[in-house]
């Protein structure tokens, strides 16, 4: 193992959080363990615990994280555009690969909710998380009704679990390969088409 270079301990903590996100991704919640995190880290496993008191406390970090970055890329785009129509559009096109933090939200979705049953903590901070982000969509697409741009008798909040729903089934469309980003577009695409239509 490399020796850690020494970081304050809230840059040590994002850089913790970074790697989490990464290893939880390519693999899953239940088979990466904390020594794999912190080898991907360059460095010791107490090291990891002294900023996390175990895998879950860093998993639920890890989605917190990436919610941080998602809304902050969200809310950007709607700065960018003219309206939330251009601002989910622009949003459907930031997104594509697997490194982009609504990608990795929804890959750490899918893994939470397998051991959701068995884990209380685990299923009241994902119950709330997701919550967060369908209420943020909800609120978008009522300012886009405001807007004039979104049909005004869409159900914003059936609309906004539509969005995430969407967002796992690209993930898990893509893991298990149904599905390649043509369909993935076509499907973002329909789903703008009904909320303007």
């Amino acid at each position: 193992m490399t020796t850690a270079v020494r970081m304050p301990a809230a840059e040590r903590r994002e850089a913790l959080i970074d790697t989490a996100i990464r290893v939880f991704s390519e693999g899953s919640y239940r088979g990466t363990t904390t020594a794999e995190i912190a080898r991907a880290a360059g460095v010791s496993e107490p090291i990891l615990y002294r900023h996390f008191a175990s895998k879950r406390e860093l998993y639920l970090a890890a989605l917190d994280h990436l919610w941080g970055d998602a809304r902050a890329s969200w809310e950007q785009a709607l700065a960018t555009t003219a309206d939330v129509r251009g601002a989910f559009q622009a949003m459907g096109r930031a997104h594509v690969t697997v490194r982009d933090c609504k990608f990795q939200m929804a890959e750490l979705w899918v893994q939470a909710l397998g051991e959701a049953a068995e884990d209380p903590e685990l299923r009241k901070h994902l119950r709330r998380h997701m919550r967060e982000v369908h209420d943020f969509i909800a609120a978008l697409i009522r300012r886009g009704q405001e807007e004039g741009v979104l049909h005004p008798e869409r159900d914003a909040d059936a609309e906004a679990w539509s969005f995430l729903a969407g967002g796992m089934l690209g993930m898990v469309g893509r893991r298990v390969g149904l599905l390649d980003d043509e369909e993935m577009a076509a499907i973002r695409a329909a789903r703008l088409d009904w909320l303007t239509a």
